[in-house]
């Protein structure tokens, strides 16, 4: 009996585009839209300006409201897109945050056992969607074009530390499926054949599901 694919995921660094596609693929497939929290997060900019005083409750928000979306996945009967993973939160930005210096060790490892405690009450994506951009200079450039404030103070050895923790996590990710697309070289928004290459691989990868 083929499994029914009900919790699909897009993952990958800040502007590599996770938001626009999901959304973009919400109305394609009539899937539910779950994004994550940026415009009511009460953290962001404060972190941005001061990231060693605001990493600990930027990160502990993520991980409620990603729990949040857990639940509402579980109960939903539609097929469910998200926006980032709750493993991003704590192998890519939170491990990114302690090993900069920005996150105290105590802190760290008070973040660690409350992810430890939740995980086991959270699903596993059936698919994972992995957006890579190995062009630093175009996410930069994709942050800009967004034109919120408290981005403008993103550095690029940051967003690099990001995309080598991504590439780590994705070579060793063993817990569902997973469908890398690289759009280093594409603008799905712009050019609809680039989309339609992406919507394409994602079908490939739907129709071995179902």
């Amino acid at each position: 009996m083929k499994k029914k694919l009900k919790h699909i995921a897009i993952a990958g660094n800040i502007g590599v585009g996770k938001t626009s596609l999901a959304k973009i693929l919400s109305k394609h497939y009539n899937w539910k839209l779950e994004l994550e929290s940026v415009d009511t997060n009460p953290y962001l900019s404060d972190f941005y300006s001061d990231m060693e005083k605001w990493s600990f409750h930027l990160q502990i928000f993520f991980l409620n409201s990603r729990f949040e979306q857990s639940h509402r996945i579980g109960k939903s009967r539609k097929t469910v897109i998200q926006d980032r993973t709750i493993y991003e939160d704590k192998v890519i930005f939170t491990e990114n945050l302690f090993k900069s210096g920005f996150l105290k060790k105590r802190e760290f490892d008070n973040y660690l056992k409350l992810f430890n405690s939740i995980i086991n009450y959270t699903p596993t994506p059936d698919l994972i969607i992995y957006l890579r951009n190995n062009n630093i200079g175009k996410l930069v450039n994709n942050i800009e074009s967004r034109d919120r404030d408290f981005e403008k103070s993103i550095q690029i050895k940051y967003l690099k530390n990001l995309n080598n923790s991504y590439e780590k996590w994705i070579d060793n990710y063993k817990l569902s499926r997973l469908l890398i697309i690289d759009v280093t070289k594409l603008d799905f928004i712009k050019n609809i054949r680039d989309l339609e290459s992406i919507i394409n691989k994602i079908d490939i990868e739907l129709n071995g599901l179902f």
